[in-house]
């Protein structure tokens, strides 16, 4: 028993030993790599997802019901104001239109007719020579030959329009899509879509914005600022930029109350026809904000519960162990990672603006932020920056 006790003893105390040497001193110093802050003038745009939009788009429907006798263009391709697209069966249209310009001929000719008769009848009602009753019925049948020359006019003149409708033209000029019918389909009045045709130049681009953004565009409409070329740049979706620039046309009238979003339109000439409706792309505003910025590495950015910090690095004078009694020799610097809550802005690939919260001239720990807290001795002794690849600088 007591060979087992002297075993379990022994064995104790080595855990204890192995347990003591791998606790860190208390006060030992993380390695880190700092930067210097300066303020910088730096170009950035604010960027806002958005989609293509004519200004004008119509469905083309008949007017006139019929066969489908002539198409008159290329599809997905541009077309003028005015241009022959379609052509409905016109023979029935062309009849009908005959038979009223026959009708307006044989009212004139009635019309003609009565009149003759009420002013012989009107000379001998003056010399009552007629009977009275018969001057009358003459100028009765005057009237109604007037009244149905009338009629028959308001009827050629419907003719003419149904017979216009059989054509179907461009209503503005435009990029036309894919026909919804082809030779020889029967197209019913308003109800068959013909095909799309939509305004291509210029060329709308929708994006939406924060309701706190809203004072900023405003100010660019009213204004009309345009000091800087590039204010409103578009990227395509294969992330080129759109050669030409755009500017603010339309501000939508009210805020949705449930997102507390607007929608902002711009417009871009399109003479290319680069442009087509429905494209994703990325609206990118030139930032107005004027003066140089503070920028720094976003990864020495940290986010807690939505706010923002960064460690700076302070100097201290600190008591020096080995001194000893020498009082000349008692006081060492060292530094100390000091955490401060910052005002982030726009970030710009790998690195943020800072907005407040720091100044220019301040020392950040861009490598090891990890592994900090505040108050923690930190040292740049080495300690290589990923980017350099040697000893970062105090």
């Amino acid at each position: 028993m007591n060979k087992i006790s002297l075993i379990t003893s022994f064995i104790s105390i080595l855990i204890l030993g192995a347990c003591k040497q791998k606790q860190p001193p208390v006060n030992s110093e993380i390695p880190v790599n700092l930067l210097k802050v300066k303020a910088k003038n730096v170009l950035y745009y604010d960027q806002y997802p958005s989609t293509t939009a004519a200004l004008s788009q119509v469905n083309l429907l008949p007017q006139v019901q019929g066969a489908i006798t002539g198409i008159f263009f290329t599809e997905g391709t541009h077309v003028e104001k005015g241009q022959k697209l379609f052509e409905i069966d016109r023979r029935i249209y062309q009849d009908n239109y005959d038979a009223a310009v026959a009708n307006r001929k044989v009212a004139e000719g009635s019309l003609t007719q009565a009149q003759q008769d009420a002013d012989r009848y009107e000379y001998l009602n003056k010399y009552n020579a007629v009977a009275k009753q018969l001057y009358d019925h003459a100028v009765i049948t005057l009237q109604n030959a007037q009244n149905q020359l009338s009629a028959s006019g308001q009827a050629v003149k419907t003719a003419k329009t149904n017979l216009n409708y059989a054509t179907v033209y461009a209503p503005f000029s435009g990029t036309i899509g894919f026909s919804q019918v082809k030779l020889g389909d029967v197209v019913n009045v308003g109800s068959t879509v013909l095909n799309t045709i939509s305004t291509d130049d210029p060329m709308a681009v929708d994006f939406v914005i924060n309701e706190k953004q809203l004072p900023q565009f405003e100010r660019l409409q009213q204004t009309k600022k345009q000091g800087v070329d590039s204010l409103f740049t578009l990227l395509l979706s294969d992330n080129s930029l759109y050669p030409v620039n755009g500017k603010i046309s339309v501000i939508d009238r009210a805020v949705n109350p449930q997102t507390g979003s607007v929608t902002i339109r711009l417009v871009f000439a399109n003479p290319k026809r680069m442009l087509r409706v429905g494209m994703s792309c990325i609206v990118r505003v030139h930032n107005q904000e004027a003066g140089p910025q503070l920028l720094v590495p976003g990864k020495a950015v940290i986010e807690q519960m939505g706010e923002y910090f960064v460690f700076t690095a302070k100097d201290s004078l600190v008591n020096n162990p080995k001194a000893g009694a020498d009082s000349t020799k008692n006081k060492i610097s060292r530094l100390f990672a000091l955490q401060k809550k910052v005002q982030p802005g726009q970030t710009i690939g790998a690195n943020m603006i800072i907005k407040s919260g720091i100044a220019a001239g301040e020392r950040i720990v861009v490598d090891g932020v990890q592994l900090l807290r505040n108050g923690v001795p930190i040292t740049t002794a080495n300690k290589a920056a990923p980017s350099a690849g040697g000893k970062g600088g105090r």
